[in-house]
């Protein structure tokens, strides 16, 4: 479904990626994984679009996208939950909900109000909330159902639960659980090890702006000196 092959991404003249190969099959959950400012939300803003890459292609679905605009790269089918949420303040949950809604691919059952509702039944009390006067948590609960609203192919998810309370974590986590089961393709960064290894298939290690290790889920628990060397567990 995606295909990150050897993309080189610069801040000016300060190169992030040195050659990044990565990919996400159809129905299946994979994790970019490592330490701060190693490259994860650099490589995410690459295939979003939002720091071009300078070498290197990016394809979905067989179609590169390396050269489009973000919200082409959107209406192709990928759908960000971005680090900081970055929820609408002045509009109401629904509003979050509902502002961006599509189903642009014809999905046979798209994720409608009720169906997302379902999956964070949080939110359904907090439809009229304006989305500043939730908690973190609901926020970030409000990014992954605004990204759903628009039936993506493809999730992606930067830093999925990081700074929330343990309750919200285990809420978020058993929603992208439930988003699995449905067979949903989903790319996350997140530091919570345990818990992404419950629900990935595969997992890219990255270190100063390179992929330094992938491998399955039974491959990375196995491995305790790439876990101490690389992500500090």
């Amino acid at each position: 479904m995606l295909d990150v092959e050897h993309i080189e991404t610069f801040y000016g003249q300060s190169q992030a990626l040195y050659g990044v190969d990565l990919n996400v099959q159809e129905g299946e959950v994979v994790t970019l994984l490592g330490r701060n400012g190693m490259g994860k939300s650099t490589t995410v803003r690459s295939i979003m679009g939002l720091t071009p890459v300078r070498a290197g292609r990016i394809r979905f679905d067989g179609r590169p996208i390396h050269r489009l605009p973000s919200h082409a790269i959107a209406r192709a089918g990928i759908g960000l939950v971005p680090e900081g949420r970055q929820v609408f303040p002045n509009l109401t949950v629904y509003e979050n909900m509902v502002a961006t809604a599509a189903n642009r691919m014809g999905v046979p059952e798209p994720y409608t109000l009720e169906r997302v509702l379902a999956i964070f039944p949080r939110l359904a009390d907090r439809l009229d909330h304006y989305g500043n006067q939730l908690s973190g948590g609901e926020q970030q609960m409000l990014a992954i159902v605004r990204a759903l609203m628009t039936n993506p192919k493809l999730l992606i998810l930067d830093e999925a639960t990081e700074g929330l309370a343990p309750l919200i974590r285990a809420e978020i986590w058993q929603g992208l659980t439930q988003l699995k089961a449905n067979g949903h393709a989903i790319l996350v960064i997140d530091k919570n090890l345990d818990a992404l290894m419950k629900i990935a298939d595969h997992h890219f290690v990255m270190q100063n702006g390179r992929v330094v290790w992938q491998g399955r889920t039974d491959q990375l628990a196995a491995n305790e000196d790439l876990k101490s060397r690389y992500l500090g567990v």
